[in-house]
């Protein structure tokens, strides 16, 4: 017990610690909320992988679908690795960059204003962040619970206290360098837990080939060896929550925006694989280890209405049998993992609201201080209100909250990933195309979210419509692909945007620069 309170003690120490260290850049509003695009590879990268990763897949995706598909489900911690950080920084990083330095965007609703020109598309999309981010912060907190019960028997809102109060405190003194500075510790320690934490798991099984040994022995519809095949019981599933978790990354505003504030070509490349290998290692090994949750069958805790696992307790009652020591490691790694994404969360939510929503709307007098004063009172905000559902969710187990979980992903990624791609890349998107996303992406999860509920039924629409939601990794992968194939179509048909706008949007990608010849052949 010694041991876990002083490890945690130190991190909170030092946490607070970089906070205070980071005032002197969060001075004005381009310091508090994008570092002055000016951040480095390694914090960039290590905080684009730590938002990325947190308790949810640590306890929670890792336990459930470790549970569902074995083995293979270490298939998601790769797609992660290649098609949520490898492509998304080969395709969205550079273009992100130039484009919104060159039309001053800080935010993605500013994005899609300053790119479209349409001041209502701004308040929408803030809306959108505001209504599915909170219930999104809020499942950060799930799996939390158990781990820190089977530690130190204390209650939930009590590990949800120490981890709001905590962040907030780091994030409102310091700004995004305090929390990219944050993510880059944080970072190193999920990537020294994960290595550890799989390495006693696996020993006390008598090794790798031990524990795929007895995991073989399981069976599944009927098949042996079916959690230790190459793509599981379900391949079809699988995909669908590899794409979700992979590609549903382009249109997460906490996500993308971290590609706002990288300072230089060199630091994308770094960054690049950087934040490759960072996933690789940490959603990769989440998942793999994950993959043996059914070794301890025989100890997980069971839902007595319908008999499946509680899926937050599986990955504690793995880590339950492993020495002290590895125990307080993964405390501390886990504490780490929702914290760094709480923050970028809530940093994320509050300059959104603040910048694309309360400065228009207010007086010309809304100055520099005013608005990092707004700034901050709304992460407070939304740090507590997220702790308070998350209370509320686990005292009274709200359905509805939880299903506001499962569909905020979706609904987030479905309405924007669409329109903010084609921005970077295409002139001939349209103001009405990106509507249509906007209504696809955000009216498919909601309806997902009444079939859910049982509000609503598709019972005899047919097999395809019963099968894509059937729960939201399916209707959220659904929402993704119907905006990548709407938005091209919808443009062809619709209002041209002037052409003097798109011009201008696209003519940072024109701007002569000077590099040396290591970089580019002269002529």
């Amino acid at each position: 017990m010694f041991l876990k309170i002083a490890l945690l003690l130190v991190f909170f120490a030092v946490m607070i610690g970089v906070g205070l260290y980071c005032r002197k850049s969060s001075k004005d509003v381009d310091g508090f909320v994008l570092g002055g695009r000016s951040v480095g590879p390694w914090l960039t990268a290590f905080a684009f992988g730590t938002s990325y990763f947190s308790a949810v897949i640590f306890v929670g995706y890792a336990g459930q679908f470790g549970w569902s598909f074995g083995l293979a489900s270490t298939w998601i911690g790769l797609g992660n690795a290649f098609i949520g950080s490898l492509l998304a920084w080969l395709i969205l990083g550079r273009r992100t960059r130039i484009m919104t330095q060159h039309i001053d965007s800080k935010t993605m609703p500013d994005f899609f204003a300053k790119r479209y020109d349409s001041k209502a598309l701004k308040i929408a999309a803030s809306i959108i962040v505001f209504v599915f981010m909170i219930p999104y912060t809020a499942s950060l907190y799930n799996g939390l619970s158990s781990l820190f019960n089977m530690a130190f028997n204390m209650p939930y809102w009590v590990c949800i206290l120490i981890m709001a109060v905590l962040t907030g405190i780091y994030v409102i003194l310091g700004g995004y360098m305090a929390t990219a500075i944050n993510d880059f510790i944080q970072g190193l320690i999920m990537l020294v837990g994960i290595i550890a934490v799989i390495g006693a798991t696996l020993a006390s099984h008598g090794g790798l080939m031990g524990a795929v040994t007895k995991l073989s022995e399981g069976a599944a519809n009927g098949i042996n060896g079916a959690y230790v095949s190459f793509f599981g019981p379900d391949p079809l599933s699988l995909v669908f929550v590899i794409l979700l978790t992979s590609l549903g990354t382009w249109g997460l505003p906490q996500m993308v925006g971290k590609f706002y504030s990288i300072k230089s070509e060199g630091d994308i490349k770094k960054g690049t694989i950087i934040s490759t290998a960072f996933a690789i290692i940490v959603a990769g090994g989440c998942y793999f280890l994950g993959g043996f949750g059914r070794l301890y069958a025989d100890k997980v805790q069971m839902n007595p209405a319908t008999g499946a696992p509680l899926f937050d307790t599986i990955v504690p009652t793995m880590l339950s049998t492993l020495p002290e020591l590895i125990i307080a490691i993964v405390i501390v790694l886990v504490l780490a993992a929702s914290m760094s994404t709480l923050s970028s969360l809530v940093l994320t939510s509050s300059s959104t609201l603040t910048l694309d929503v309360i400065a228009p709307a207010a007086k010309k007098d809304f100055t520099e201080k005013k608005k990092l004063i707004t700034l901050r009172v709304f992460i407070v905000f939304f740090i507590i209100i997220s702790a308070v559902i998350a209370v509320i969710k686990d005292k009274f187990n709200f359905s509805f909250i939880a299903q506001m979980m499962g569909v905020s992903w979706g609904a987030l990624a479905g309405a924007f990933l669409a329109p903010f791609l084609y921005g970077l890349y295409w002139k001939g998107a349209t103001k009405a195309s990106v509507w249509v996303s906007f209504i696809v992406g955000v009216g498919l999860m909601i309806f997902q979210m009444l079939i859910s509920l049982k509000v609503v039924s598709v019972a005899g629409s047919g097999a395809f419509i019963e099968y894509m939601f059937a729960n939201s990794l399916r209707s959220g992968v659904l929402a993704m692909v119907l905006g990548l194939i709407l938005v091209p179509i919808v443009s062809l048909f619709t209002k041209k945007p002037a052409q003097s706008l798109v011009d201008e949007a696209f003519k940072g990608y024109d701007e002569k620069v000077t590099v040396s010849a290591k970089e580019s052949l002269s002529e």
